[in-house]
Parts: C-alpha cells; sequence; structure tokens
C-alpha cells in the first residue's frame, strides 16, 4: 500500500539519460518519449497491449519496447520513470520503481520539468477540436519560420512525428483535461505554464472524473487563471458554458465563433465538397480569406481560432490562413481511404455526440449523393454510460444507415446508467432511420460485407481501434474484388 510520501511526485534529476515510459504507445506518451529522443536520451518502455502503429513508430526510432508490466523491464535501473494515466496504483512496474526510489513523475509532469522552462506556450483546451487546432497553430507558426516545440495527442500528417523539440521560444501543448496519473490527479493542462490559451469548446465528458458540467467549467476556470497578466486567452463565444467561464476571469479575451458577439467572425463560408472558401473578420475589418483543405464548420472554427491565436506572436492572419492552405489534417479525423468500386471509407475519432454529428455532417458535405453508411463504437467511459442515450439520436441524422456496437467492457455504473446500442438502433428506426446493434466487430463487417453496394460512404468513428475494423475491412473489400 502506498504511503503518503510517495503519493506524489519524487524529486526529479537534473539531465536524465535513462527514461522509461510505463504505457508508451499511447500517442501523447510516445510523443514525449520522441521529445526525450530529440535531447539525445535513451528511451525504453513498456505497454500492457503493444500494438502497431505506434509501435512500429516507436521501434522505428529505436525504442525498445516491451509487452506487459514487470519489475524486470526497469533492467538496467532508469534515471527517470514517467507513469501514464493508463497505469493503475499497484502495477507491478510501477511499484517496483518506487520500491527501487527511482524518481518518477507524470506524462504532463515530464513535459513541464524538462521542455517548457523559458518557453512561450499555446496551451490548446476544449472538449473538442483540441487536436486539430494545435495541429493547425503548429503548422502554421513552422510554415512561418517559428520553429515551434509541440507536443499533440494525435498524428499531424505535416509532420513526422506528433511531437518536435523545436529550435525557437515558442511550444504547443494539446491540454488534456484527463487527470495525468493516479498520483496526480490534476487534468493534465494544468502543468503547462499557458502564455496564450486557447479553449475551443466545454461540454460535459469524462464521466469517471467529472460530476457534471459545472464540475469541467471549474477546472477550466483553474487553467485560465494559470496565465499571467501579460498573456492572451482566446476562446470560442458560441458555447454558453465557456461566456460562463469568461466572467469569472480577470483576463481580457478574445472571443471567436459564428455569431455575430464574437470579436473574430466567419464572414463568409462556402462548402464547396472539395474546400471551404471562407472569410474571417476582426471586429469590423476583414483580416484574411481564401480556402481551407479540411471541411466541416467544425474545421472553419478550428481554423478560426489557430488565426486568431497566432497574431499574438505576430503572425498577420492573411498569412496564416495561406499557411493553413497546404494543412495536411491529422489522422483519424475525416481520413479517407478510396476503394475500389468507388467504395469510400472514413476514419474518424469522434464519441461525444457534438463530434458524431459535426463528422457526418462534413462527410455528407464532402459526399452529398451517395449513400452514408455510420458506424459508431461506444468506448469511452462516459459514451458507455447513458448519459447521451437520447442526445446520440440527433448525431446520426446525416447518416442513411447506422451500425452500432454494444459497448465495450461494460464498466460498473449505477443500475439504468449505460448506454444501449439496441435502444439506441430502435429509436432510430422509430423516427426512419435504417438502424442496426450489433455485439462485435465481426458481425459488422459480415453485415457490410452482405450489402455494401458502389459508391458507399462508410465512416467509423472509435476513439480506440475498433477491433481492427477499418483495416480488416480494407482487406474483405480487396479480397472480394480479387
Amino acid at each position: 500500500m502506498l504511503t503518503d510520501s510517495i503519493k506524489f511526485e519524487s524529486v526529479l534529476p537534473a539531465g536524465p539519460r535513462h527514461v522509461h515510459l510505463l504505457g508508451i504507445c499511447g500517442v501523447g506518451m510516445a510523443g514525449v518519449a520522441g521529445l526525450f529522443l530529440d535531447r539525445g536520451v535513451t528511451v525504453t518502455g513498456s505497454d500492457q497491449t503493444v500494438y502497431p502503429p505506434m509501435s512500429e513508430h516507436l521501434i522505428r526510432l529505436g525504442v525498445r519496447v516491451q509487452e506487459g508490466y514487470s519489475p524486470s523491464n526497469l533492467s538496467p535501473i532508469p534515471d527517470l520513470v514517467i507513469i501514464g494515466n493508463v497505469i493503475k496504483q499497484g502495477n507491478p512496474e510501477a511499484m517496483a520503481a518506487i520500491n527501487l526510489k527511482v524518481p518518477f513523475t507524470s506524462m504532463p509532469g515530464a513535459i513541464e520539468k524538462y521542455f517548457l522552462q523559458d518557453k512561450l506556450c499555446f496551451v490548446i483546451i476544449g472538449t473538442h477540436g483540441k487536436t486539430t487546432v494545435s495541429s493547425m497553430i503548429s503548422w502554421i507558426l513552422y510554415d512561418q519560420g517559428l520553429d515551434p516545440g509541440f507536443i499533440i495527442g494525435g498524428l499531424p500528417y505535416n509532420f513526422k512525428g506528433n511531437s518536435r523539440l523545436g529550435g525557437g521560444k515558442i511550444f504547443v501543448l494539446e491540454g488534456d483535461e484527463y487527470d495525468s496519473a493516479f498520483f496526480d490527479k490534476q487534468p493534465k493542462f494544468m502543468h503547462y505554464r499557458p502564455s496564450i490559451g486557447i479553449v475551443t469548446s466545454c461540454e460535459f465528458d469524462h464521466a469517471d472524473i467529472y460530476k457534471d458540467l459545472p464540475h469541467i467549467q471549474r477546472e477550466f476556470e483553474k487553467f485560465l487563471r494559470l496565465i499571467p497578466v501579460d498573456g492572451e486567452i482566446v476562446a470560442c463565444n458560441d458555447y454558453a458554458s465557456i461566456r460562463e467561464i469568461l466572467e469569472y476571469n480577470e483576463l481580457e479575451s478574445e472571443t471567436y465563433g459564428l455569431g455575430e458577439q464574437s470579436y473574430w467572425k466567419v464572414s463568409k463560408v462556402d462548402d464547396t465538397g472539395t474546400s471551404i472558401d471562407v472569410e474571417f473578420t476582426k471586429g469590423l475589418d476583414r483580416v484574411a480569406s481564401g480556402s481551407l483543405p479540411v471541411l466541416g464548420r467544425h474545421n472553419v472554427l478550428n481554423a478560426l481560432a489557430a488565426i486568431a491565436a497566432v497574431e499574438k506572436v505576430g503572425v498577420d492572419p492573411q498569412n496564416a490562413l495561406e499557411s493553413l492552405a497546404s494543412f495536411k489534417g491529422v489522422a483519424r479525423r475525416q481520413q479517407v481511404s478510396y476503394l475500389n468500386r468507388g467504395l469510400t471509407l472514413v476514419d474518424d475519432f469522434a464519441h461525444h455526440p457534438s463530434e458524431v454529428c459535426e463528422t457526418l455532417k462534413g462527410v455528407r458535405f464532402r459526399f452529398p449523393h451517395r449513400r452514408l453508411i455510420a458506424v459508431f463504437e461506444p468506448r469511452t467511459n462516459t459514451s458507455r454510460r447513458a448519459i447521451f442515450q437520447d442526445k446520440y439520436v440527433e448525431s446520426f441524422m446525416s447518416a442513411d444507415l447506422v451500425l452500432l456496437r454494444d459497448p465495450t467492457d461494460p464498466w460498473k455504473a449505477p443500475d439504468g446508467d449505460l448506454f444501449s446500442s439496441s435502444r439506441l438502433a430502435d429509436q432510430l428506426k422509430s423516427i426512419g432511420k435504417e438502424a442496426f446493434a450489433f455485439p462485435d466487430a465481426d458481425s459488422i463487417i459480415d453485415f457490410l460485407m452482405s450489402c455494401l453496394k458502389p459508391a458507399d460512404v462508410v465512416t467509423v468513428m472509435s476513439n480506440g481501434s475498433f477491433e481492427n475494423l477499418m483495416s480488416r475491412l480494407s482487406k474483405k473489400i480487396e479480397d472480394f474484388e480479387k
């Protein structure tokens, strides 16, 4: 049993030569591994399940990754152990590190200690859009010659990985509201020393940590209080929950959004199906016009947030928009694969009802006259509860056919509080939608192979691997063609 003396971070060494990461195959942890490798540090790690593509990426980087957690993984003894938030108290490898008195910290604690000293930090928080806005800001700053460092919770296609040490004074961080580690229960973003804070959205999520929306709002308020008096706040004004947060903050903020009350606005938007023509206004002045290669209303807002933020370090809005013309997007954010017979597969990370809704709207705009099949896995602790049971009905309105997997590994929750895919399918059928629930990915693939038609668009949404449904379905279609 842990004692009070080891429930907090131990004293860290000034410069570790060997760092070991528990839970290394998570996107954020792999990004931290990359930052240390760029410093010339030896990096090793372990994870419960070692799987591609992240395992292959780490091996290419020269990281020794061990499957499973064991005290033997700590040989030779590292200078520093970073414990990811997937690691539970009592994990044998974590306990061995503590018993050996090896210095240890959480992932955001390591970032703060070793990579943010004397940096001007852009920190992006919000229920949705963090990864894309972080990627957009990083690309604009890089394209404009400011040589930023960054760590992002996704894989931006403009870079070789999701982290970069950078040679400039700026560091961009995706600020996750999830907790940091079993011994560090504050949100990750509380470690990140924001100079410029960007708030993209604020809705209820992470039901395993937060009680309700006001609970999340309080943590966002705490984050904004970290910004110094000479810092900046850029926040989406389209959310009443964000407007409430800003009322309690003493710093001036610049708002952005689609509404007329926002300081930064979208004065023109024309979705052509292959790109979005936009015009942005700051106050009463038109400041940028051009095209975005990414689609959907949510990406217009993401781009506006990025442009408003980078202006704080002297990047002209028009130049920023021109940099975004070469933005390639982020893996698993409307990631499109074109297959034989005109079939199209779209892979997306959407899991919250708002994200599912915006993703399907974006895909519908891109492929307006084709049958849209939505495939959804409720995998997060929030989506596996009944909190959004009824709200998900609205999320699938853009789809023609909806295929739902039963919740994975239902966790303990009050009676009647578990999400039901079968019930959602019945709710959708009651309003005229074709919808079905399935026990696993195998049965979904079998159903799709029995009903797919040329030119169908299949959009798969999950924040996990979904039993490798995308790659397995692609192979099945290719084999069928042979």
